[in-house]
């Protein structure tokens, strides 16, 4: 049996972001980092159902790389992805990872902002979106690592963005799955995240069994690109829970 590492990209980037973990991992474990739906050059999905096609859109790179089951990290958007893998694809996870999500699904106010987001991508294109994005990096980031975050932005389509931002509008409640996920599981998020803040992610540690929580002082919501060395340092504690050794 192959086993391998999946990471699952954040909103509105691409699986760029996770350059740091793919040299890290590079040569140890297979790493797998998928485009969502219509990103980095991939078909679109329809907004319906979006995630659930995201999610089997990963379990596909999966098998065309020869792996069985992989540690499912997903970052903010990409944990919502990877909830919806774990329900639909359950024989190919042994580890999971939850990097700066939250297992709620969007109140009415949020879905109306998401809404709003994509018609303005359809009229005026991601040019604005790139050039201020949502907060993804603490403030005091690095200015050349902002204007990595952003070049990624404005490479994505902005038919992609909006349907990904109506994917996550329509989303259901992952809170009730928690209780019964069966693998060794990390929940990470960080100090500086104002996105989706450390009292929105925690919890899930103690509602996911066994779970352990990981909390990165000082890095904003792109904790994998802010805090490389931390992050990478805890994909290995799993990694090595789930029963897996690296190379």
């Amino acid at each position: 049996m192959t086993d391998g590492l999946l990471l699952l990209h954040a909103f509105p980037l691409s699986s760029e972001m996770w350059n740091p973990q793919i040299e890290a991992f590079r040569g140890r474990i297979p790493v797998i980092a998928p485009d969502d739906p219509g990103f980095g050059g991939t078909p679109a999905a329809a907004p319906e159902g979006w995630m659930d096609a995201a999610a089997d859109h990963a379990a596909q790179a999966l098998k065309a790389a020869g792996v069985d089951r992989a540690v499912v990290v997903g970052l903010s958007m990409g944990g919502y992805v990877a909830f919806s893998f774990v329900r639909r694809h359950p024989e190919l996870v042994a580890g999971l990872v939850l990097a700066n999500t939250r297992s709620g699904a969007d109140p009415d106010a949020a879905k109306e902002t998401r809404a709003a987001l994509a018609a303005r991508l359809r009229a005026e294109g991601n040019g604005f979106l790139a050039d201020s994005p949502p907060p993804l990096l603490s403030e005091g980031a690095p200015s050349a690592l902002r204007e990595q975050v952003q070049g990624i932005i404005r490479r994505q389509p902005a038919e992609a963005i909006a349907g990904a931002a109506l994917g996550m509008a329509s989303r259901v409640d992952s809170t009730p799955d928690l209780a019964g996920i069966a693998v060794p599981a990390l929940v990470i998020t960080s100090s500086g995240d104002t996105l989706i803040p450390a009292d929105a992610t925690s919890p899930m540690a103690q509602q996911i069994p066994g779970a352990e929580l990981l909390v990165i002082e000082g890095a904003g919501h792109l904790s994998n690109l802010e805090a490389p060395d931390q992050f990478n340092q805890a994909l290995e504690g799993l990694i090595g829970r789930a029963g897996i050794a690296l190379g």
